[in-house]
């Protein structure tokens, strides 16, 4: 392979191996070069694929630059790829699927936003070059033409890999000004590569936050939950708030970052909560969660709406668990998150202070079915995050917290064996309870069923004859179907 005279360093031995590598596991390449190349096209292997590939890290999708315009792609394409989605064509780009490898080919643009639009406008370039000048960071402004295999590096994009920097390719100012998504994007590349962000580019975040208001919810969003689920969110969420994009997108999160005196003690609830992130993800079992990470993000944000000073210098935070988590869900549904998300997110803010309400003493099994009730499909979750939430530095003090969530979770586990306390429900349905008290579908026969399941919640299993004795106790109580109908 050659390398251009645009790069201004060599690759290494291993980053050479590794291109050449993608290039023999991918005879795909080669195949769809000779195709562009005998229609009279440029086409070039191109941003992450590239940096994926320097780095060691091969993957099964791969984007493409060209010269030719989408309704090209697809006529040279035609009879060669296994199937197509257009659903980016608008934007210049024509997704492929052959062999099992998803491809993107994307004609040669640049993208700029209008004063007031949320929408970007997508020019057509002539040059990879160009376009390669206007992608967010060298790291990703780097090429691999095809079928020549000629490597493009106008940038120093593979020099900025090895000092594990992000910089862009031009002016910070003016990249941020065609896409000010890509200032998120900075924190996200930096959480997922472990990168350091160059100084021009964080100050040049600074000064511009104001312009992510432009972009719209739906993209932040995306780059927010990538920037999670990332193998390092502390690093990005870091950036977000030093640089005041939080303060735009995330508002919640640096306000976490209370002011102390000697008089207004209290731990970092910010420091705290970066913290907690880490200790849920440690925990996640089968891949990283969207949902835990964001409920460890988002546990404490109701904190400083709740801060009181209490006597003796002491600070309280009393309910913030409730209020955190309409807060949470008000920002969550704000970014556009999906409502299940939103909720469940949200949900878990609610609880993550159950555990301790109970206090050092012997849980009942009254008040362990309701823990297991209140979370339900969330329960696991709620493990995890109630057993992040302890960061103290008194080792005393985290040992006792772990062995009394330890002896939660196994009472829990003796009850799932002696009764169905993951699908808790009274003793007897909707008909039978009509039945018994001879009364139709009504709010009389839902407060009955609620009675019913509250006794199943404080007794257990009961049977079904003395639930229907407790109900005919609880309607002649309640006055419920004593008309001569209840049976």
């Amino acid at each position: 392979m050659s390398a251009s005279s645009s790069s201004p360093l060599p690759l290494s031995a291993a980053q050479q191996q590794a291109i050449d590598e993608l290039m023999r596991a991918s005879p795909v390449v080669d195949e769809l070069g000779e195709l562009f190349a005998h229609a009279g096209h440029e086409l070039a292997l191109v941003g992450g694929s590239v940096r994926d590939a320097l780095l060691g890290r091969l993957g099964n999708d791969l984007d493409f630059a060209t010269s030719a315009r989408p309704d090209e792609v697809l006529r040279i394409t035609k009879g060669w790829r296994d199937t197509q989605w257009e659903t980016g064509i608008a934007f210049g780009t024509v997704g492929l699927l052959k062999n099992g490898l998803h491809l993107e080919i994307t004609t040669y643009r640049f993208e700029t936003y209008e004063a007031g639009s949320r929408k970007p406008e997508v020019t057509y370039g002539d040059s990879l070059d160009e376009d390669l000048r206007r992608r967010d960071f060298a790291v990703n402004a780097m090429a691999v033409s095809v079928p020549d295999n000629a490597f493009h590096d106008p940038f120093g994009g593979a020099a900025d890999l090895r000092a594990r920097t992000l910089r862009t390719p031009g002016r910070p100012e003016d990249s941020f000004s065609d896409d000010p998504l890509r200032m998120m994007r900075a924190a996200r590349f930096a959480a997922q590569l472990g990168f350091d962000v160059d100084h021009g580019v964080s100050a040049a975040m600074s000064t511009m936050a104001d312009r992510i208001l432009k972009i719209s919810a739906e993209r932040v969003r995306d780059e927010l939950s990538k920037l999670m689920l990332s193998p390092d969110p502390r690093r990005g969420l870091a950036l977000l708030v030093d640089t005041g994009l939080a303060d735009r997108v995330l508002p919640e999160l640096p306000k976490l970052r209370l002011e102390t005196d000697e008089h207004f003690r209290h731990k970092d609830v910010y420091e705290h909560t970066l913290t907690v992130v880490e200790k849920a993800m440690a925990l996640e079992e089968g891949g990283p969660d969207l949902v835990l990470r964001l409920a460890a993000l988002l546990h404490d944000i109701g904190k400083p709406a709740t801060r009181r000073k209490e006597p003796g210098g002491r600070v309280s935070f009393h309910h913030h668990e409730v209020v955190g988590a309409k807060m949470a869900k008000a920002r969550l549904t704000a970014l556009k998150y999906p409502k299940d998300v939103a909720s469940d997110v949200a949900r878990l803010v609610e609880l993550h202070l159950r555990f301790h309400g109970y206090g050092a003493g012997e849980w009942t099994d009254s008040a362990v079915r309701r823990y297991v009730r209140d979370a339900g499909p969330l329960l696991e979750r709620l493990h995890s995050l109630t057993r992040s939430d302890c960061t103290t530095r008194n080792k005393r003090r985290a040992a006792a917290l772990s062995g009394a969530y330890d002896e939660l979770e196994h009472r829990i586990e003796i009850l799932r064996e002696q009764e169905a306390v993951d699908a808790l429900r009274p003793e007897l349905d909707g008909f039978e309870i009509g039945e018994v008290l001879g009364i139709p579908p009504s709010p009389d026969l839902g407060r009955a069923y609620r009675f019913l399941l509250e006794l199943r919640l404080d007794e257990g299993p009961i049977g079904k004859e003395a639930a229907t004795a407790a109900l005919r106790e609880w309607a002649a109580e309640h006055g419920v179907g004593l008309d001569g109908n209840a049976g």
